[in-house]
């Protein structure tokens, strides 16, 4: 009896580590801010990568020969440098295989050392400052337009297409917000736009009645804002309050939301903004009509910005991964390198340095309260 009792309980120990060798866990990662004011876009950016992982594992995935079962590891990173480091270094504890994040170019800078430092590589779909790339670290890679093409085909639009002759300059001193600002400024002077005025403010405030008072004063046609939405929303509802409700309202990809609409609560203003966007909009990307029908049936009135983008990295980090028949970062890397993924938001290929080839850019504007592709 006591032989067959070791026997039974033998064969299920044995039973259990055959089906624990049949399905190997890889752990993705995935870091934004789910809390505090940009919250909205952070949760949008986790439900696009969720999407994928509980899409992949539905299909059933294959790495080497080896049956895997992916998991989703999230972070909050609450748009804060510091906070991203640390969820950046807590991933790299926990061995994930890959990283689809950050949102915010203040938080995936500082990571993007993190992650080169443990050897993991990160795929971000919403961090645009040109300077993630420029340490050249073999595991960052950037899915959309940087902000060296946003600041320029909005200063381009200003100038050539609406004619526009000065602008005044506002930035949340972010990394995000003094980049995208920066080329504005850089290109519009190159387009014979004069910048009458340069304000500062931060990714925190909601006052900005002194610095739209200054800049009524040099009456400009137009303001650029390098900041989000939080502080956006705001801002057009207190330049209609002081009578700047003709002046034009430029801003990159963090404005470019379908938040603003409700954080500009009912301001004229709204039509006046002329955003940008890297990549193109859904109805003109490869998949992005069905794939947006597919996430709003799953996660109603969330969708943002970003959330087709880390649904592709998501995709992309396995690709990558199948092709090398393995998940570790050693090996899948220059698989990853070598991508020629057929995504919902595009074709995606790699430059050396990790920026992607041929980016798309998308301008838009707010018809009655709407966001509207412009081209």
């Amino acid at each position: 009896m006591q032989l067959k009792l070791k026997m039974t309980v033998a064969a299920a120990i044995a039973a259990v580590a055959g089906v624990t060798a049949a399905q190997e866990v890889v752990k993705i990662g995935h870091v934004a801010p789910v809390s505090g004011a940009q919250a909205h876009y952070g949760k949008d950016n986790e439900n696009g990568a969720r999407m994928a992982i509980e899409e992949l594992n539905a299909q059933g995935v294959t790495i080497g020969g080896k049956k895997v079962k992916l998991e989703l590891v999230a972070e909050d990173d609450a748009a804060d440098p510091k906070q991203g480091t640390a969820a950046a270094q807590k991933l790299c504890d926990a061995k994930v295989a890959g990283v689809v994040g950050h949102l915010n170019s203040g938080t995936t800078i500082p990571a993007s050392k993190v992650y080169n430092d443990c050897g993991i590589p990160h795929v971000t779909g919403a961090a645009t400052n040109p300077n993630l790339t420029r340490p050249g670290y073999k595991t960052t890679f950037r899915i959309i337009a940087n902000d060296n093409a946003l600041g320029a085909g909005l200063a381009a639009y200003a100038a050539e297409t609406l004619k526009l002759k000065t602008v005044a300059i506002v930035d949340d001193r972010t990394a995000y917000g003094q980049g995208v600002a920066n080329v504005f400024k850089r290109v519009a002077a190159e387009k014979g736009m004069k910048v009458v005025d340069e304000q500062f403010t931060t990714d925190k405030a909601t006052d900005f009645m002194a610095i739209l008072t200054a800049i009524k004063a040099k009456n400009p046609d137009a303001i650029f804002f390098g900041g989000m939405d939080p502080q956006a929303g705001p801002m057009l509802r207190q330049m209609e309050q002081l009578g700047l409700a003709n002046t034009k309202y430029f801003g990159g990809d963090g404005v470019c939301t379908t938040e603003i609409a409700k954080l500009a609560a009912g301001a004229k203003t709204l039509a006046n903004v002329i955003c940008a966007e890297g990549g193109a909009s859904l109805a003109k990307m490869p998949g992005g009509t069905a794939w947006k029908a597919k996430y709003d049936a799953k996660y109603p009135n969330q969708f943002q910005v970003y959330s087709p983008y880390t649904y592709d990295a998501t995709m992309l980090l396995v690709d990558a991964m199948k092709r090398a028949g393995s998940w570790d970062p050693k090996v899948y890397i220059p698989e990853l390198l070598k991508s020629n993924y057929k995504g919902v938001t595009a074709n995606i290929a790699f430059e050396p340095n990790g920026e992607m080839k041929n980016p798309a850019i998308t301008l838009y504007t707010y018809k009655e309260g709407k966001k509207t592709p412009l081209n």
